[in-house]
């Protein structure tokens, strides 16, 4: 309760002869029993629980504003339809929007609160809502204002640093058991020049805050004019004209007849006015009669008695007595509030469904809340099982999920398109390079010898082929190509390489190291061809990686994810692969080994197949044509000459035949070590270190298991913009949710 004393230079009716007019629960009069209809307080209250509910700042609600040019007599309306006495001084109410609760209650109260402008800091509006004031005694309540005003930042009028008007609005709830069911909604006067307290800016902003009370559709308008100056050059009218083009939710209020001359032409315009002959209102127009300077001291009671004694006489008593007076103006009030409330209240609740609908929509575009350690490290271990899911089966080649999509034909099979299907493009890799290792892994490519079959030569043939097909191809320059041999070039190469290599073996036997020499030259390609693919496999690991991550994570950790994990972990896993890599070259770079049959295999076949054609020569040489005793001719082997051509077979020459054996052995042993290689590479370097360990080093729930507490805010810490705008949703949705509850509660008592 406050304790202030009251003010010393009273500026509210508190000084009444009637003694209930200090009584903030008493009722001076009957005609408030005009706004206490049973339907009336059902859909007041209705409208009462939304704006209890802080809906006011959400939806537009119904309610009645009343407007007009500074000095127009609006607190004078306020008192006559309320019977509270408001501040009449400028510097007190008018300069912020005073909202005026009557409820009825079986308790009785007067409490007064602030409702900050919404643009204000957060921390200026938790202080503005902090501010609550309660009293017993209307005398009270200049003070608790006075307060009010301080605290909104507005000082006192002319003092240094002070503001003509503030965005806040006041609200003042009167709560009683005989109190009627009505909210009005008071604001600034509207001027028309400035003032040394009051700027243009001054002005913009009182014309700003009363249009936004105007335009909600929800507003009845209750446009005060003064009879005092002409109603052609009051601006509120103008206003009316532009915001309720059709008149329909305006009704004009005429105060201060009294000052009109009897009889005048001015008059008569003002009694055309309020008959709707001059400016049409679809509600029409009342006219109230304000207490004289006089009169400031009656009653509420005293005060009706006059106006009602006003209107009967001269040309006034002429008018509807619908149109005068303040027990007609709360009949119609009453009649025109109940029937608006109940035509916007099904259009008002399809408003807060759809922005309640709008509210979850924006609430689960901000992802789950994440404002505490355990929240970010449970969002992230949830994040890290869809991640580790999802390349299990994409290791595995299982591609049952949504996430894999359908296969895009157009595009290659290690394309961006089709990268989702990672377990196809890993292999795809992997026979690309073990087409390369048999296009390209040979430094030379040697023509046919006696000892290859036609299969050999086909295949050799075909390999030299695709070779050349591919001479656009992308590899074609990041990868060596092999240099064409004749047999005779190739014996001479392993010649040269044997006079180089000579030790203490015996003519016609090469040396030990002669095929280890012929092998490491012939598959020096290799490490280059294995190399390239591993950067290619290590290339389309990131690229599903970070494709997985875009899927699964949010955009804003995306990136925080991939520099403090995703990142290093390829990194370190290709890191891997390369030494793995370095293993099996450096183990090719050994002396030749193998226990494969394959190699003695294709030697032997070899052989046998050079045998064959010396035997096949020596034949052909050694033959003749002969005629038999019946005179047929045939042919015959002449032993003596077959004895011949096999010693002509002989190589006589000891380095051509130790080279022609050895480009044998080599030839032998480089097919059965590069079937192994092409097998090492893909099993154990890709398969080892690059793709089957994604699913444990990338984001697994373990890896998120052990990151620190600093790691986990580092990434999945919500913006502080976030957590704001996620805390103002939450309450909008709270708010909403009880308003239709509030709806379904309610509606149900209201006759259809």
């Amino acid at each position: 309760m406050a304790t202030s004393t009251p003010a010393s230079e009273p500026d509210w009716d508190i000084t009444s002869s009637s003694p209930k007019a200090l009584d903030p629960n008493a009722i001076t009069t009957g005609s408030l029993k005009a706004l206490h209809g049973n339907d009336q307080r059902k859909v007041m209250d209705i409208v009462d629980k939304l704006r209890r509910a802080g809906l006011s700042g959400v939806v537009e609600l119904p309610q009645l504003a009343v407007c007009g040019d500074q000095s127009s007599g609006k607190s004078s309306v306020l008192e006559a339809i309320t019977e509270i006495p408001f501040p009449r001084k400028e510097n007190l109410c008018t300069r912020f929007a005073t909202e005026i609760i009557l409820r009825r209650s079986p308790t009785s109260s007067i409490s007064i609160t602030i409702t900050p402008d919404k643009l204000r800091p957060p921390i200026e509006q938790e202080s503005l809502r902090a501010f609550s004031k309660t009293i017993e005694d209307f005398k009270q309540l200049p003070d608790v204002i006075d307060d009010a005003t301080q605290v909104m930042g507005l000082g006192r009028v002319g003092e240094i640093n002070s503001k003509a008007f503030s965005r806040d609005v006041l609200s003042v709830e009167i709560c009683g058991p005989d109190r009627p069911q009505l909210t009005l909604i008071d604001l600034p006067g509207l001027t028309h020049a400035t003032n040394k307290t009051q700027t243009a800016a001054d002005k913009e902003l009182v014309l700003d805050l009363v249009m936004g009370y105007m335009k909600n559709p929800r507003t009845i308008i209750l446009a005060v004019i003064s009879a005092k100056n002409d109603f052609n050059n009051q601006i509120i009218l103008e206003h009316v004209r532009k915001i309720d083009g059709a008149s329909s939710r305006t009704l004009g209020i005429v105060t201060k007849p009294d000052y009109l001359r009897e009889g005048s032409e001015n008059e008569s315009s003002w009694l055309d006015l309020v008959q709707n002959k001059d400016v049409y209102l679809e509600r029409g127009w009342h006219m109230l009669k304000n207490r004289a300077e006089d009169e400031m001291q009656c009653s509420f009671a005293e005060r009706n008695e006059s106006e009602t004694t006003f209107f009967s006489k001269g040309n006034y008593a002429d008018l509807p007595r619908e149109h005068v007076g303040v027990d007609s103006l709360r009949q119609r009030l009453s009649r025109l509030l109940l029937g608006h409330l109940i035509k916007e209240l099904p259009s008002l609740k399809e408003e807060m469904n759809s922005k309640l609908q709008d509210t979850v929509d924006a609430i689960e575009k901000l992802g789950e809340k994440r404002s505490t350690i355990t929240e970010q490290r449970m969002m992230l271990m949830k994040i890290s099982m869809q991640i580790n899911d999802i390349m299990k089966s994409a290791v595995k080649g299982y591609y049952d999920q949504n996430f894999f999509g359908s296969v895009q034909m157009d595009a290659a099979v290690d394309s961006a398109e089709n990268i989702r299907r990672f377990r196809a493009v890993v292999q795809f890799l992997n026979v690309g390079f073990a087409d390369n290792m048999r296009i390209r892994g040979h430094k030379f490519a040697i023509g046919a010898g006696p000892g290859d079959d036609d299969d050999d030569a086909a295949e050799d043939e075909r390999a030299q082929e695709e070779l050349n097909d591919l001479d656009d191809d992308v590899d074609s320059v990041l990868l060596p190509k092999p240099k064409s041999l004749t047999r005779d070039e190739a014996v001479a190469w392993v010649r040269k390489v044997l006079e180089r290599s000579r030790g203490l073996e015996l003519p016609g036997n090469p040396n030990a190291t002669l095929t280890s020499q012929l092998f490491w030259e012939q598959s020096d390609p290799w490490e280059k061809i294995a190399a390239e693919h591993v950067a290619k496999v290590a290339r389309a690991c990131k690229q599903f990686v970070y494709t997985v991550l875009q899927h699964s994570a949010p955009a804003e950790f995306q990136g925080r994810l991939a520099g403090l994990s995703v990142d290093a972990a390829i990194a370190s896993a290709l890191n891997a692969a390369k030494d793995e890599l370095q293993k099996i070259i450096k183990d090719k770079r050994r002396q030749p080994m193998t226990y494969n049959h394959y190699f003695t295999n294709i030697l032997q076949k070899q052989r046998q197949r050079k045998q064959q054609q010396i035997m096949q020569q020596a034949r052909d040489a050694s033959e003749e044509l002969v005629v038999d005793q019946r005179g047929y001719e045939r042919t015959r082997v002449v032993p003596e000459r077959m004895e011949q051509a096999l010693a002509d077979s002989l190589e006589q020459d000891m380095d051509k035949y130790s080279s022609e054996e050895a480009l044998d052995n080599q030839r032998a042993y480089y097919k059965d070590e590069m079937k192994y290689f092409v097998n090492a590479v893909a099993k154990q370097v890709i398969e080892r270190h690059l793709v089957e360990p994604l699913p444990d080093i990338v984001l697994s729930p373990l890896v998120v298991a052990q990151l620190s507490d600093d790691e986990i805010q580092f990434v999945a810490a919500e913006p502080a913009e976030i957590t704001q705008q996620r805390d103002f949703l939450e309450n909008r949705m709270g708010m909403l949710e009880k308003g239709l509850d509030t709806f379904r509660e309610a509606m149900g008592g209201l006759k259809r």
